[in-house]
């Protein structure tokens, strides 16, 4: 399953440093893809793949100290119009 995850940091120096020294701390069955970082540096956006909801909540506890979290599953726009049927006229 993919997720956008939504960080918006309270301290993003302690993030950077944090992040610096002990690295993402995922668990080993979360896979990171990608992310992005606001220009105003308050929120940062990742997109992770993890087999559930549930197998991101120790990735979520390493860092709820530094900043809020929302996780969002999300699919691929290729993936969701595959699901779509096309009505026929």
């Amino acid at each position: 399953m993919l997720f956008m995850v939504i960080e918006r940091f309270k301290d993003t120096a302690a993030v950077g440093e944090r992040f610096q020294l002990q690295g993402r701390l995922l668990p080993p069955d979360v896979t990171y893809h990608a992310s992005w970082i606001e220009a105003d540096t308050q929120r940062c956006f990742q997109l992770m793949e993890a087999p559930s909801r549930e197998a991101l909540e120790p990735w979520a506890r390493a860092w709820i100290d530094l900043m809020e979290l929302e996780i969002v599953s999300v699919v691929t726009s290729a993936e969701f119009w595959r699901g779509q049927q096309s009505p026929r006229a």
